[in-house]
């Protein structure tokens, strides 16, 4: 399998890199050892951690950081850029169809038990008018790189899409320790999005909000693997970090607890699962949730952002349907492609990924974190038959992809720069009216030699990413 190495073109280092290649190559031994230690210092400082599901030796770890900077120039990022939000919009269009009058399934363009069927469409969110009907305003769609000029996407996440914190924390770092970088190049700016973020949720007002909205973020606590990210956040923001616990509602308006009394809540952000949100309308077991937040959602008092059921449009089996539904809803050609995927609960794809398992990647459709998710090439046989048992009983779960050849960036290894694979996670906002980005995003990238997982959960580390002007 060729890997492309975004360093160099025909053997020669790539402009983009050439200033960043030779500083990296000038820096002595005992520097980069000294710098790591400085980064890993100012992480457990400033306190970016991630939290581990299912492991019992630690309830949390510092996420590891690579100081060489993945670098895209100007021009591929007006690329990307252009083709996710391509990307963003067609998700909130699909999402306000799916619960209206539902188009897309009467041309038959998706079958509708893919949709009506998943876990994670919501029946009680049928016919009701999501505010400026922007379902999804966060959403954070991971890319990969397999030439000098393809940018592939290889899943998008509508629901809480996490990782902000890391993009904005890693150029802090980097500007920390080495400012004179900063001097030379022309690097455009990420430290905007808590400002963008803030605007583009001012502009979701619910229906009965006239005056300056009340922007809150709901976090589940501080177990959540994610509970550093939303801290962090809502202090950037200048908005309150709260609890179920911190929220109620009376007479359809939702509330906040302070020491002056009640104060009335307009948008909240959430980042806990729609399960979770409101005992009385969904499960009744959960404890973060606010009872009867549901009812003032409806009820045109609050908005909640993301919007209950948008986790359909992250689904890995609606993923392979974006260049139709891209084609669909904005009559365009995908700017940026999905990557060759085959879907098991059609015969012959199905047939085709059981013959060729040991050479494909295979992922649970509701999967996320790297979990649910087979490499064939780096699975012993016992892995791969548990898999091909898995999809003939239940092939409408499984998806496969092509083990990609995903582009390297070098880390500063034990004793020089080695490459390793990466990905990239740009955060969209869609806002009502307007749609954009901040010029970068979360490189993501896999620490283990020739490893191909790149979640933090899974052994994976951080970099920052550059976009330089040219």
């Amino acid at each position: 399998m060729t890997i492309y190495n975004e360093i160099y073109k025909n053997s020669k280092v790539r402009k983009p890199y050439n200033k960043i290649f030779d500083w990296a190559k000038s820096l002595p031994e005992n520097v980069i050892v000294r710098k790591k230690n400085e980064a890993e210092s100012l992480f457990k400082k400033i306190g970016i951690t991630f939290s581990v599901y299912n492991n019992f030796d630690s309830t949390e770890r510092l996420i590891p950081f690579d100081m060489f900077p993945r670098i895209i120039s100007s021009s591929e990022w007006k690329k990307i850029e252009k083709g996710v939000v391509q990307r963003a919009v067609a998700i909130n269009a699909f999402l306000n169809d799916i619960y209206h009058s539902a188009e897309i399934i009467k041309a038959k363009i998706i079958p509708d038990y893919l949709i009506y069927k998943n876990p994670a469409y919501e029946l009680k969110m049928v016919g009701f008018k999501v505010p400026k009907r922007i379902y999804s305003p966060i959403i954070g769609s991971d890319i990969v790189r397999i030439n000098e000029k393809t940018f592939k996407v290889l899943e998008d996440n509508c629901r809480t899409p996490s990782g902000v914190s890391y993009m904005i924390e890693n150029r802090e770092i980097m500007m920390r320790m080495f400012p004179e970088l900063f001097e030379k190049l022309k690097i455009e700016t990420v430290e905007n999005y808590p400002i963008y973020l803030l605007e583009t949720l001012k502009t979701l007002t619910p229906l009965k909000c006239s005056n300056e909205p009340k922007i809150v973020i709901l976090t589940p606590g501080a177990f959540n693997s994610a509970y550093y990210e939303h801290s962090f956040l809502a202090d950037l923001m200048g908005v309150e970090l709260v609890q179920g616990s911190d929220l109620f509602v009376e007479n359809c308006i939702t509330y906040m607890k302070t020491t002056r009394g009640p104060e009335k809540v307009d948008i909240i952000y959430r980042r806990i699962d729609d399960r979770f949100i409101d005992p009385i309308s969904f499960d009744n077991s959960s404890l973060i949730g606010v009872p009867g937040l549901f009812d003032s959602y409806k009820s045109g008092h609050v908005n909640i952002c993301s919007a209950p059921g948008s986790g359909v449009a992250d689904d890995k089996a609606i993923y392979t349907f974006m260049p139709e539904i891209i084609k669909f809803y904005l009559g365009e050609d995908p700017i940026l492609e999905n990557v060759k995927t085959w879907k098991c609960y059609k015969d012959e794809e199905k047939k085709y990924v059981l013959a060729n398992l040991e050479k494909l990647v295979v992922k649970e459709v509701h999967g996320s974190g790297g979990y649910g998710l087979m490499i064939g090439t780096k699975s012993s046989k016992k892995q791969i038959e548990e898999f091909r048992k898995k999809i003939i009983n239940f092939p409408e779960n499984y998806i496969a992809q092509p083990v990609l050849s995903l582009s390297s960036v070098p880390i500063f290894s034990e004793k020089n720069l080695s490459p390793r694979h990466v990905d990239l996670r740009p955060f969209c906002l869609v806002g009502a009216g307007k749609t954009k980005l901040v010029s970068g995003g979360l490189t993501r990238v896999a620490l283990k030699k020739d490893s191909l997982v790149v979640n933090s959960s899974q052994g994976g580390g951080v970099k920052d990413t550059w976009v330089i002007n040219e």
